[in-house]
């Protein structure tokens, strides 16, 4: 089979590369892979700036959408043909975080490859309504919304929820919290895609190039209320511009570092909005299972911005980093 190996830290040492299809133990699942959903986080494995130490050589990817091909004796879950996605989190099965849990494509191989074996508990089935290119992109970016609006923030009907940018998680969240009927704004880095931003239904949209103070703005569509929840995505200083926009008692989840990974915000203001600030680091298997039937429910469909094929990797990898709407994936098969 071909996947995609780092040698050692660098996009140049990106490379595809051969290995035998691997055979399931007793506990674990045979995967075909169908399509891979790419994460900023994924580049930042292959350049070695994750912060811990990566066992390089490795296979980068942790998004998997793809059919069983074979199972072990003892897997009792799933059955050959089965559709499934990956969690991103193995091991993290419901509850608090367990410090055991490791993530595909970083401390635990990752899935860019024709076939993945897998555990069985690491795996859940896909959702009914969505195609393989699609279903990929929920186990990080859906559940990562999911989990910051809906498992912890307990999102409610005519709330007011800000999320910031238009990329994988910024897009989730707009269309999961349009489904539960709040009023979405969301902030965007050109015109053109906050026209975008509005047509995939968004109540109010922001171009942060025209207003680099966006949190006066999305004050006055709130009647100067302060929005309920905010998708904090951009670190840095930004976090100060969501705390001037939250009203009293709201809630900031803490997602995305794209701009610093220091964040810095005024603290008076913070004593005075009284904010609820969590940090969500995508979510537990039971999670992605009720994902999985909203989507089915709502007839959610994912925003794609373009899928590449498998030997395409690295342009894939390139439009990402350049900013996407929505999500990139790379169809393995």
């Amino acid at each position: 089979m071909k996947q995609w190996t780092v040698t050692s830290p660098g996009m140049r040492n990106l490379m595809l590369t051969t290995a035998p299809i691997p055979a399931p133990g007793e506990h674990e699942v045979l995967v075909r892979v169908e399509a891979v959903s790419l994460n900023f986080r994924d580049i930042g494995v292959i350049e070695g700036e994750e912060g811990a130490a990566m066992p390089f050589p490795l296979t980068p990817g942790s998004d998997l959408a793809g059919r069983v091909v074979a199972t072990g004796s003892r897997v009792t879950r799933f059955q050959k043909s089965d559709v499934v996605l990956g969690t991103f989190w193995a091991g993290w099965l419901d509850g608090d975080w367990p410090a055991e849990a490791r993530v595909l494509g970083g401390s635990l191989p990752g899935v860019l490859a024709q076939y993945v074996v897998l555990h069985e508990d690491w795996l859940v089935h896909a959702p009914r309504t969505l195609d393989a290119v699609r279903a990929s992109t929920l186990p990080c970016a859906g559940l990562t919304a999911w989990f910051a609006l809906i498992e912890k923030g307990g999102l409610r009907a005519g709330q007011t929820v800000l999320v910031q940018g238009t990329g994988g998680v910024a897009l989730f969240g707009l269309q999961l919290a349009r489904a539960h009927g709040a009023q979405v704004i969301v902030t965007t880095g050109s015109d053109e895609k906050r026209r975008r931003a509005l047509a995939l239904g968004a109540s109010c949209a922001i171009d942060r190039t025209a207003h680099p103070r966006w949190d006066i703005p999305a004050r006055e569509y709130t009647g100067a209320r302060g929005v309920d929840h905010i998708l904090e995505l951009a670190g840095g200083d930004n976090l100060g511009r969501s705390l001037a926009a939250l009203r009293q008692g709201g809630r900031i989840s803490l997602i995305g570092v794209l701009g610093e990974y220091a964040m810095t915000f005024p603290s008076v203001p913070s004593f005075l909005t009284r904010p609820v600030i969590q940090g969500v680091g995508v979510g537990h298997r039971r999670a992605l299972e009720e994902l999985v039937r909203a989507v089915d429910s709502i007839e959610l469909e994912p925003v794609v911005d373009e899928c590449y094929g498998f030997d395409r990797l690295p342009e894939a990898l390139a439009h990402l980093k350049r900013g996407a709407f929505g999500k990139i994936v790379v169809k393995v098969s």
